[in-house]
């Protein structure tokens, strides 16, 4: 591109709705990897993602007032999905009551041998994420009497977690 200053000011006022918007901080990070030498298919990723957020105006994350009883997480990943390095990417939300309070979605530093590994990193950085917001929940003297409850749609994984004998051959996870 001849002029990056267009760019730049986009891209970096994109950065702010991903507080309200979590869908949108893959694709935005994905946009600043290029600030400093933006080219016309890195410009063509910026006006579809402006053109998302035109379309999704209504659609925002709301924080709301209720009972903060129950912390729930949903973890996810898939296996190899990048083409490049075979790395799998993993992701989870984090729920306080109704309220999602905390997400992640990142490439796993590691490949994973099958799904089951890829699943099971996946819930192993939720269990980590939930087991810190109960300790700052527990510091700011609002501690949750239930157990946090994580979801996992992958039978392996929870296979895995609920059978000792298992963990004799999954030492290399």
């Amino acid at each position: 591109m001849a002029d990056a200053t267009q760019y730049h000011s986009l891209a970096g006022a994109l950065q702010y709705p991903t507080l309200t918007h979590p869908d949108l901080t893959y694709a935005i990070q994905q946009v600043c990897l290029f600030m400093h030498d933006p080219r016309e298919p890195h410009l063509a990723l910026l006006k579809r993602v402006l053109r998302y957020v035109k379309g999704t105006l209504s659609i925002e994350l709301h924080l709301g007032v209720g009972g903060i009883d129950s912390l729930i997480a949903y973890s996810d990943a898939d296996c190899a999905g990048c083409p490049d390095s075979r790395c799998s990417t993993s992701g989870y939300c984090v729920f306080l009551g109704d309220n999602l309070v905390s997400w992640s979605s990142k490439r796993q530093t590691m490949v994973s041998h099958s799904s089951a590994e890829a699943e099971y990193r996946a819930v192993a950085h939720a269990v980590a994420e939930t087991c810190w917001l109960r300790q700052l929940l527990q510091e700011l003297h609002a501690p949750i009497a239930s157990a946090t409850i994580v979801y996992c749609d992958n039978v392996s994984a929870i296979y895995m977690t609920a059978n000792p004998v298992h963990h004799r051959r999954t030492k290399h996870i």
